[in-house]
């Protein structure tokens, strides 16, 4: 039943009334008030009495912009369940339903009448005095007593501020994609931004939405592109632009939205009967295996020996687009992939894909042989002549959408069913597109008429092009066709920021990942997991998690970490489940580099995407070990292991673990102290000595040396060469190594107290014998000596890595 509490007595009925009091709407938690002028002047907890909104700024509840000019209204009137807000602009008045729920607020814009042309509307912003946590793009605001919300109820209502045109949201102090190593200090101290439903301002933050009109075509600034045709979209415009906002104790707030969801009709993606985002599975790690038809099995013997349930294809078709699959590992095509998932599911593994959403590779049949006029295009022009089958000049009528490089990596036009490649654009008119390829990526060179369209068509650095919003609609729906056709049940949206070829910005993410949840049969749409590389708020609702973290650039340790540990931050305050990324196993790959990957993972309570390559597993010595650790943490980890102490150690990058499986649901959770000294190469007078000190502070009991060593060329050096190693620890035990090895070997002592030589891929090369006992270690301060004989002239380098590990702790499965 709706609750309109009135601050001063006042009988509703049909016919509108103005009136001179605030007007409050009251759920279980919030009292919410708004003036005579449409103005929000409060949000009030009801338990304790504090007001949340920052005071005398009194924001409107909607503010319209028309021609590009904000204005607020100057009065409001209600009758029943609407309110009717008048602006002092072209007559305009805006009727808004209203109404309350147990634990939120909706308002909806039922009507608009007005002599202008709305450009669009903004709900809010909305200030509040909560600055403590900003959930940037859920749309939610926290402190240790209250949380604040904003949801938006459908599609067309976008999260966020319309502070450029494109709708792109903005991110504030984001670090670009790349090697991401470099970024000095602590992560939890970086703001790290996706977007504005939510925004960090003076004094606390503001919630705000908004929705613009889309029925006439527009040209702005998009994608690295000074002038952008984005084309009218008929949805009806600022009527039905709906949002809630809802107020309650913050552990509640992820539940509110939950059952906001179920009551708006919004998106509430299920794993299994749970809802995904409390779902522990939406967490799962998995495979990347680049798997095949006829190889499927060995691809789930590894997903099954690491303890995983789900295998994922990083690549498995021969186009974007219409989604062909490569023939040579799917031969049947969907139906290769569905025996494939058939199989799988009959081993307890769920398969999955990537996809890059909209990209549309140059041999896919929406380009070759007949292009389809959906392709998205910069804007057009027209032939100012007759154009011959074989001209390598055409002339148009205005240059504005061609000679635009930025982002142009095809510099390709459409006329008719030609494509055609141009070089550069004349400098002076008559325009000429120049150095003209004719019918490119396959399609026929014809001869065209004056006044025909010439489109330059929008591409994407990935030499790939993209698609308008029929295109994208169709694309997403072939999405869901492939997944309802074969079983598949997790794929990611990577590449999402292609859709803003529609001009449309964060809409167009929202309806693409949208129209693929929607047309997806009720079986899949209540298993499948989905990620993204490109939130959005509405997304929020259909996305299971996200996943960031690339491993191309250097090992686990290094790739992009500060990276993936502030995503950590961005998924706490988002009410998001936490995900590591992707890391690249290859023939080299440590388990004391695993290890610490799963430390991490277990620390965060985040899963990781695991990318290998069945050759490399082979090639790596370690590859039982690495599945088997695997395994271990990942069991621990899924069944809530870990205490609280334990992660917020874990999240420490710098403290490294060992996880050994005791029982059926026991472990014994080791933690090691680690240092890594450098003994380099050094030139000395005959007699000096040459060997390096470094001090070591043992924290545990006293326990026998461990240490890996390895050793590095120095700059110009081709080969190095050491022998006879020698450890002395406190001036005392000395260790004497009887070994050669070079640039491509491991020396490794572990708790087992053997020293065994292997190649760089853990292959065996020899166990090493000693004459006397393995050193101990002292509690406190170690002094270390290190030596070697190096064979080899230059600059080369011991890296001595030292550890000492702790008493055992208890590990079982959380009650809870």
């Amino acid at each position: 039943m709706q609750k309109v509490t009135w601050i001063v007595f006042l009988m509703l009925v049909v016919r509108f009334h103005s009136f001179s009091q605030d007007l409050s709407l009251e759920t279980d938690y919030i009292l919410l008030s708004l003036n005579k002028y449409g103005e929000l002047v409060g949000l009030l907890d009801k338990v304790t009495g504090s007001d949340y909104i920052i005071p005398h700024q009194n924001p409107s509840l909607i503010r319209i912009r028309v021609e590009g000019d904000y204005w607020t209204p100057n009065a409001i009137a209600s009758g029943g369940e609407l309110i009717s807000l008048n602006y002092p602009v072209g007559n305009t008045t805006l009727e808004i339903a209203v109404k309350t729920h147990a634990r939120y607020v909706s308002f909806e814009v039922v009507s608009v009448v007005s002599d202008a042309e709305i450009d669009l509307i903004v709900w809010g912003p909305y200030p509040t005095v909560i600055s403590e946590t900003i959930g940037e793009s859920v749309g939610v605001v926290r402190n240790t007593d209250f949380a604040l919300g904003i949801q938006a109820l459908n599609v067309k209502t976008l999260g966020g501020y319309p502070s450029s045109e494109d709708d792109i949201e903005p991110a504030y102090d984001i670090f670009e994609t790349g090697n991401l190593t470099d970024v000095e200090g602590d992560w939890r101290q970086k703001k790290y931004y996706r977007g504005q439903t939510a925004k960090p301002v003076e004094g606390g933050s503001v919630l705000q939405g908004y929705t613009r009109n889309r029925n006439t075509d527009r040209i702005i600034e998009n994608w690295g592109h000074t002038h952008y045709l984005a084309p009218a979209y008929e949805d009806g415009g600022i009527v039905g632009s709906k949002i809630a906002i809802f107020g309650c104790p913050p552990a509640e707030a992820l539940a509110v939205i939950g059952e906001i969801e179920l009551a708006e009709g919004l998106p509430h993606p299920m794993i299994d009967g749970e809802w995904a985002k409390t779902a522990r599975s939406a967490t799962a790690s998995y495979l990347i295996i680049g798997f095949a038809e006829d190889d499927l099995d060995e691809a789930l013997a590894l997903t099954k020996k690491a303890g995983l349930k789900y295998l994922y294809h990083g690549h498995p078709f021969k186009s974007w687009g219409h989604f062909p699959l490569i023939e040579k590992s799917f031969p049947d095509n969907w139906q290769s992939m569905k025996r494939s998932v058939d199989r799988a599911k009959e081993q307890g593994v769920s398969l999955g894909v990537h996809t890059l959403s909209n990209f549309i590779q140059t041999n896919d049949p929406y380009v070759t042989p007949i292009p389809d006029q959906r392709l998205a295009k910069v804007g057009q022009s027209v032939l100012v002549g007759d154009l011959d089958a074989d001209a390598e000049e055409i002339v148009i009528e205005s240059p504005l959408f061609f000679n635009q490089m930025k982002n142009n990596s095809l510099k390709a036009v459409l006329i008719g069913d030609e494509i055609i490649r141009y070089d550069e654009v004349s400098d002076s008119q008559p325009w000429r597109l120049l150095g003209c390829i004719r019918g490119a990526y396959g399609t026929t060179a014809s001869a065209h008429r004056k006044g025909e369209s010439v489109g330059k068509l929008m591409d994407h650095g990935y030499k790939v092009f993209l698609s308008d919003a029929a295109l994208s609609e169709k694309i997403a729906i072939t999405l869901a066709n492939l997944f309802n056709e074969t079983g598949l049940l997790q794929i990611s949206f990577d590449g999402l920021e292609g859709v803003w070829s529609t001009g449309m910005g964060q809409y167009a993410r929202a309806l693409f990942t949208k129209t693929w949840y929607d047309h997806l049969h009720p079986d899949i749409q209540g298993r499948v997991i989905n990620d993204a590389s490109n939130p959005s708020h509405f997304n929020w609702h259909i996305n299971t998690r996200y996943n960031w973290g690339e491993p191309w650039y250097a090992g686990f340790r290094e790739s992009q970490t500060q990276y993936r540990l502030m995503n950590q931050d961005f998924y706490r305050r988002n009410l998001l489940p936490s995900m590591l990324g992707w890391f690249s196993m290859n023939s080299q790959t440590s388990i004391e580099d695993t290890e610490w990957l799963l430390a991490r993972a277990a620390g965060f309570d985040a899963g990781f995407a695991f990318n290998v390559n069945l050759h490399q597993v082979a090639e790596n010595k370690a590859s039982e070990a690495i599945f088997q650790a695997i395994n271990t943490w990942e069991t621990a980890r899924m069944s809530g292991a870990f205490t609280k102490e334990q992660k917020l150690r874990m999240e420490d990058i710098k403290n490294e673990f060992h996880l050994e499986p005791v029982g059926a649901n026991e472990w014994k959770l080791y933690q090691y102290k680690i240092e890594r000294f450098v003994h380099d190469q050094k030139i000395r007078q005959p007699g000096e000595p040459v060997h390096s000190v470094f001090e070591f502070d043992n924290p545990f009991d006293e326990q026998e040396l461990m240490f890996l060593i390895d050793l590095t060329l120095g700059d110009g050096d081709r080969s190095a060469k050491i022998q006879s190693i020698k450890i002395e620890i406190n001036n005392h035990a000395e260790l004497e190594i009887p070994v050669s090895m070079d640039q491509s070997q491991v020396l490794k002592l572990g708790r087992d107290g053997v020293i065994a030589l292997y190649e760089k891929n853990w292959d065996l090369v020899q166990s090493i014998q000693v004459d006397r006992k393995i050193p101990l270690l002292k509690r406190g301060k170690n002094s270390i000596l290190i030596d070697a004989e190096f064979l080899t002239d230059g600059r080369s380098s011991l890296k001595f890595e030292l550890k000492a590990i702790s008493s055992p702790e208890k590990v079982v499965p959380s009650a809870d």
